[in-house]
């Protein structure tokens, strides 16, 4: 009995398996996810973009010839764009649609070209009542309102 004892050996416990370093797989998954992460923001930040870019674009394309045709397109442009944003302002008109306008811009509409805008689609086309000035204000104005509001 005493000849078997040199034989036994103390029971080694293992060493703690670490966590790092990570294996590769994982490092792909992680790379994935943030992968993804990204390109979804990407890709709202380039719808969000792309309402607001395609809008502006339409601004820039309307003629200002005629200011009272112009003034009923660039109307049109951000009643439309209320349609999609603010549903309770598309049925404002007159000073009630002035002033929500102004309620959502820094910059407020002057009282020349809020009255032009106003009056856009009850004045003959023909009258020289607004120019080309008043246009351009009332573009630059949209062109801030669909900035920060789109």
């Amino acid at each position: 009995m005493n000849d078997n004892l040199p034989e036994l050996r103390d029971i080694h416990i293992p060493l703690e398996v670490s966590p790092f370093p990570v294996a590769y797989g994982w490092w792909l998954v992680l790379c994935a996810v943030i992968l993804l992460i990204l390109m979804i923001q990407f890709a709202l930040y380039l719808r969000r973009y792309s309402k607001s870019r395609y809008a502006i674009k339409l601004l820039q394309n309307i003629a200002s010839g005629n200011a009272v045709y112009a003034a009923q397109q660039m109307s049109e442009i951000l009643r439309r764009i209320c349609v999609y944003k603010y549903k309770n302002a598309t049925t404002l008109q007159g000073k009630e649609w002035i002033d929500f306008l102004n309620s959502h811009a820094r910059k407020k509409l002057d009282r020349r070209t809020g009255e032009l805008l106003t009056n856009a689609p009850y004045i003959p086309r023909d009258t020289d009542l607004y120019n080309e000035q008043d246009v351009e204000r009332l573009r630059g104005f949209c062109k801030n309102w669909i900035g920060e509001n789109l």
